[in-house]
């Protein structure tokens, strides 16, 4: 009776989400129904809401404001725009998909994947005009390389949620993310764009020109987008092989609301501008990111729900009945999910809810968040607003973004899977 109110609870979930009903509401209320059907005390299932969404946001909240504050000082600074003209200048015409896929992956660790597309699209037409390469030549390693820091790295809004359910560090989250991320950015981003036709698609519809904007030099850029990072990675490091105060110094740069918020203020001295707009700035990042912050905080009421009716032990017996690595069953819960729901962030939240009973002390909190991470970018199809945008930003039909965005992810999804895989047989 349990899995079926859980299936039940689910399922509803999946008809919500597909009615197009908001993500947040549809979490909430599948919360409640689920505390109903698990026959859990009204007063529970409301305590356990709220402990929810308290334990969720207490790790999460000020992470995901202080990244998109960050991210969009980036942005208003033109700080990835210099770091395309940087690395097309030092690669060259012949070697610009090298240029692409870093400025893709150091753009997206600040800055959220629509934001980075945004930020990025107008230099990609603008590349593919002045280089007379094929769009998506140039657009694809753009695309993965923003895709595998949505799915892998911290401060994005999914693995910050994923490690404050699964109880993850996020210095070894962002840095186990970092393993995997790159090698999978070059196959599914340059590698995979040389053996598709991109010659098909070479008048986009939608060509936007670039800024004429006056850039930052190429220290603050890197300083912009890469501070947090340095950071993290940093005080992650210090505190394996320090102890006293040094071990002290380094936890106070590992712990990443610290790390943000030094990186926030750096971000407001770069900036070159007045106090008062880069406050602007800040309370416009912070309304882009409410609707995923109460999404995200849903998830946890979810999960909450799930713990607390003690359901968890069930779904921990039929795991280990299957004999299959819990690794790879929260990769696979999370593509069904995401095949089905569309939504990245929602497949890795429910997902997270599900897979919580089997994290065992033998496996790694980190690499669960990254096998979740990487489930929750397979197969991206229509039901995905990021289909849609790839799909008419770059002038494709159905059929050209199926076989360009879908496998993209989907290499994107498994070659992460494979990643966390041999990175649990060597640690």
């Amino acid at each position: 009776m349990p899995f079926i109110s859980l299936l039940i609870s689910i399922l509803v979930l999946i008809f919500l989400i597909i009615k197009k009903v908001n993500p947040m509401l549809a979490l909430i209320g599948v919360s409640v129904l689920a505390g109903l059907l698990l026959r859990m005390p009204v007063a529970s299932i409301f305590s356990s809401i709220n402990n929810g969404i308290g334990s969720t946001l207490s790790s999460t909240v000020m992470v995901i404001a202080l990244g998109a504050m960050i991210g969009k000082l980036a942005e208003e600074s033109g700080a990835a725009r210099k770091l395309v003209a940087v690395f097309t200048k030092w690669f060259g015409v012949k070697n610009i998909q090298w240029g692409i896929l870093i400025t893709g992956l150091l753009a997206g660790i600040p800055l959220f994947y629509n934001a980075g597309f945004v930020v990025l699209i107008p230099l990609v037409f603008a590349i593919a005009k002045d280089t007379k390469l094929p769009l998506l030549y140039v657009g694809l390693p753009m695309a993965a390389s923003l895709s595998v820091t949505h799915g892998f790295l911290p401060p994005h809004p999914g693995p910050v949620a994923l490690a404050s359910i699964l109880h993850a560090n996020i210095g070894k989250t962002l840095l186990y993310g970092l393993v995997i991320a790159i090698p999978t950015a070059v196959v599914a981003g340059v590698l995979f764009s040389r053996l598709i036709s991109t010659e098909a698609v070479d008048n986009p519809k939608n060509e936007i020109p670039p800024q004429d904007k006056k850039l930052p030099s190429t220290l603050k850029s890197f300083l912009f987008l890469l501070f947090p990072l340095l950071l993290i990675t940093i005080g992650t490091v210090g505190v394996e092989f320090t102890t006293g105060a040094m071990s002290q110094f380094f936890t106070f740069l590992e712990e990443p609301t610290m790390a943000l918020l030094l990186s926030l203020a750096l971000s407001i001295i770069l900036l070159d501008d007045t106090l008062s707009n880069a406050m602007l700035y800040c309370a416009e990042a912070v309304k882009s990111v409410a609707l995923i912050i109460l999404i995200i905080a849903a998830g946890g009421a979810f999960k909450q729900i799930i713990v607390d009716s003690h359901i968890g032990n069930g779904i921990e017996k039929f795991a280990s009945s299957l004999n299959l690595s819990p690794l790879f069953l929260g990769w696979l819960i999370a593509a069904i999910f995401r095949v089905v729901l569309g939504s990245a962030t929602v497949a890795g939240l429910t997902a997270s809810a599900l897979v919580l009973p089997i994290l065992t002390p033998s496996v790694s909190p980190e690499l669960m968040v990254l096998s979740v991470g990487a489930g929750s970018l397979m197969c991206s199809h229509v039901n995905d607003t990021g289909f849609w945008m790839f799909k008419e930003y770059f002038g494709l039909t159905i059929k050209q973004t199926f076989l360009t965005w879908t496998i993209m992810e989907s290499l994107i999804s498994i070659l992460g899977l494979a990643g966390v895989l041999l990175l649990n047989a060597i640690i």
